[in-house]
């Protein structure tokens, strides 16, 4: 019992927000057009090629992406939001630890830590998929926090 004690974690006024449930249709319609509209954006930013751009979507056609920037208004799927925010978190971390000009060029800059192997990070986030995007989020929530 003294075990447990000492194990739990400490008192906090930190009130975790609530999980967003993606399953729910009506989560990912009320999601969906904001996070093409923040995606379209980003990827302006990076300066991230259009085919590029389609494969972080999870590889989908030309024809469906031109319509998806046109008109961002549709229902998507689980793994395309979740894509996208992990795409989002990066930009927002991103911009909190370096000034902006850095911040946008980074994703496109070759990177000597271990994880991009002289690569840079989109094209670690390319060849990884769901999985590369969110180990960058980690990496950079952890630069982020200090550790």
């Amino acid at each position: 019992m003294a075990l447990a004690y000492a194990l739990a974690y400490p008192a906090t006024k930190f009130e975790p927000a609530g999980l967003v449930d993606l399953s729910s249709k009506t989560e990912r319609e009320r999601l969906s057009s904001s996070a093409l509209k923040g995606f379209f954006n980003l990827v302006t930013k990076w300066h991230v090629r259009d085919e590029d751009a389609r494969e972080l979507l999870g590889g989908i056609s030309s024809s469906a992406f031109y319509e998806w920037k046109k008109t961002p208004n549709r229902l998507l799927d689980v793994d395309r939001i979740t894509r996208i925010s992990f795409l989002v978190g990066i930009y927002k971390a991103l911009h909190i630890i370096y000034g902006d000009k850095l911040a946008d060029e980074w994703v496109s800059l070759p990177n000597k830590n271990a994880i991009f192997a002289g690569r840079t990070p989109l094209q670690y986030m390319l060849s990884g998929g769901l999985i590369g995007m969110q180990t960058v989020r980690k990496l950079l929530d952890a630069r982020r926090g200090g550790r």
